[in-house]
């Protein structure tokens, strides 16, 4: 998969993926890479401490420093705005699975609009009777 699509898609997961996380416990960098490794993904802390940073500017994570073996750490934990947002993102989520990888389309689909009437009268969906 190419780069820009890399970035498209799984920026996206990689940001649901910190939320999740941050919900559950305090996180930090390092960790969040390993734990997305573990998932396939590669982010480098050049990637992903902007990530944190955007979602701490946003209202979704706050953080804290503490010194672990002489080092700063800054600690992130999701706000209930980012618990909340990460709610939101998780039912559209299981909408696409269950569309996408699924392939259960809603109802009316997308093709009952085609089906629209010259008149813009809604054409029946199969099945229905008019």
């Amino acid at each position: 998969m190419n780069d820009l699509l890399t970035k498209m898609f799984f920026g996206g997961f990689v940001r649901m993926h910190i939320l999740y996380h941050a919900t559950k416990e305090d996180i930090f960098g390092v960790e969040m890479m390993e734990e997305l490794a573990r998932h396939g993904y590669e982010v480098g802390p050049g990637t992903l401490y902007p990530m944190l940073q955007k979602l701490e500017g946003a209202g979704y994570l706050t953080s804290q420093s503490a010194i672990v073996a002489g080092k700063t750490r800054r600690y992130y934990r999701a706000t209930p705005e980012g618990a909340a947002a990460l709610e939101a993102a998780k039912a559209k989520l299981g909408e696409l699975v269950k569309e996408v990888i699924d392939d259960k389309p809603p109802r009316p689909s997308i093709k009952a609009d085609r089906r629209s009437s010259p008149e813009g009268g809604k054409a029946p969906i199969d099945g229905e009777m008019s």
